[in-house]
């Protein structure tokens, strides 16, 4: 559908204005707020997701690509909640205690949100606690905790200790991410997954949120 490939070429420009009008076009044109939301903001935020993999767009394209598909998904909320349309999976983020550190985190999330996923962020200079009766209270399936200095990647160990002595490390899926981090210690810390960056990130929570049904 037409209406669909130009949203989602106005959300790749960034053109909030334009996203806007166009959602409440196609909405008025009888599209469903499902298609409008999947064929055309989430399929406009997944290219861009691909192109910043690739390094053909950068940090400022991704965050007002976001923020044209936050102003199409204001429109589409209330109609999404009245016909059942439920995100596909939750996510709770937040940069570990010690690290105030926030912009990786942001683009993270809003990664996440461009492939249909509720995003609880819970800020910066999170202690481990706090990660883990904020993932039992909004009942999230992936925990993903960010740092950006060698001295704080140590938190995310107390992440993973934390949720275990609460007796639910099996609940939730553990990401863990950042410059300092890699592979090597996202396993010896007993994580679940490391990504390298906000879009190998998102396609991997949505992936493990798939995995467990």
């Amino acid at each position: 559908m037409e209406i669909l490939d130009l949203i989602s070429e106005a959300l790749q420009k960034g053109k909030a204005k334009d996203v806007k009008v166009m959602v409440q076009e196609a909405l008025d044109a009888g599209v469903p707020a499902s298609d409008v939301l999947n064929q055309g903001l989430l399929a406009g935020m997944g290219i861009i997701g691909g192109k910043f993999k690739n390094n053909e767009v950068y940090v400022p394209d991704v965050l007002i690509a976001a923020r044209a598909m936050k102003a199409g998904t204001e429109i589409l909320k209330p109609l999404l909640a009245s016909q059942g349309v439920k995100a596909s999976g939750k996510v709770l983020i937040g940069t570990v205690k010690g690290d105030l550190h926030d912009i990786g985190k942001n683009l993270v999330a809003m990664m996440m949100e461009g492939k249909g996923l509720e995003v609880i962020d819970i800020g910066t200079d999170v202690p481990a606690d706090k990660f883990v009766a904020a993932a039992i209270e909004n009942n999230v399936q992936v925990i993903c905790c960010s740092a950006l200095l060698t001295t704080t990647m140590n938190e995310m160990k107390a992440v993973v200790e934390a949720a275990v002595a609460a007796g639910v490390r099996n609940k939730f899926v553990i990401m863990v991410g950042g410059a300092p981090v890699n592979e090597t210690f996202c396993k010896s810390i007993g994580a679940d997954l490391y990504a390298p960056d906000a879009a190998s990130a998102a396609e991997a929570a949505a992936a493990a949120i798939k995995a467990r049904g």
